[in-house]
């Protein structure tokens, strides 16, 4: 996941100063992206040169506010329709987007996981079209073990895809039993500060995920 459209997704919500964004980033990715804090406002002033986020003054404490732009609303719009990162690893793009979208109450989780799981159904079926192939038995067996090794590999995506098409359905099926999205927090963090509910939810769909892709890879 590219720390920039998490950013820009949770800015969604409404505006937020930057230790804020920093910390719920990692609070509604159920702790996977605990990105340096550093990194978060070099992001959020990358951010604002590009015309995706823009001042929207700052808290009563003189903390700067940001918020996305009609343009930065359109990348987020982007992101959660299936558009990944550039170079980005897919699956890590469908966890990160699914765990931040379920956690937002302005953005309806259901059309998100509809889209990955289209994604992850051609995903599917084209890693196993590549997994059957032909042995060719009349062919040399430096071509034969070519093919069966890349047959492996194909056979690993498409356990994979269906690792992923796993989750998602497990992540339909508790969205539909409880709301995960909760509020930005405007107050600063306390130390130790113990995690919500909904939030804690977000941390055991993070850890389902790790456990699919442990799954898959094995």
């Amino acid at each position: 996941m590219a720390v920039r459209d998490a950013l820009l997704a949770l800015l969604s919500a409404g505006p937020g100063y930057g230790f804020q964004l920093h910390g719920d980033l990692a609070e509604r990715t159920g702790g996977r992206r605990d990105v340096n804090v550093g990194q978060s406002y070099a992001t959020l002033e990358r951010l604002g040169k590009q015309g995706l986020v823009e001042s929207a003054g700052a808290t009563d404490d003189g903390l700067p506010l940001y918020r996305a732009t009609k343009a930065g609303t359109a990348a987020t719009s982007a992101w959660f329709a299936g558009t990944d990162a550039s170079g980005s690893d897919p699956w890590d793009e469908t966890v990160d987007r699914v765990l931040v979208a379920a956690s937002l109450p302005s953005i309806e989780v259901g059309p998100v996981l509809e889209a990955e799981r289209l994604r992850w159904q051609e995903r599917a079926l084209e890693a196993s079209a590549r997994a059957a192939v032909d042995d060719g038995e009349r062919d040399d067996r430096t071509a034969v073990a070519s093919r069966r090794l890349a047959a492996l590999a194909a056979s690993a995506e498409a356990a994979r895809a269906q690792a992923a098409l796993d989750w998602l359905d497990g992540v339909a099926s508790l969205t539909a039993r409880h709301d995960l999205a909760f509020a930005p927090r405007m107050e600063r963090p306390r130390r130790g500060r113990r995690p919500s509910a909904r939030s804690a939810d977000s941390a055991s769909l993070a850890a389902e995920a790790n456990a699919a892709q442990a799954s898959a890879e094995a």
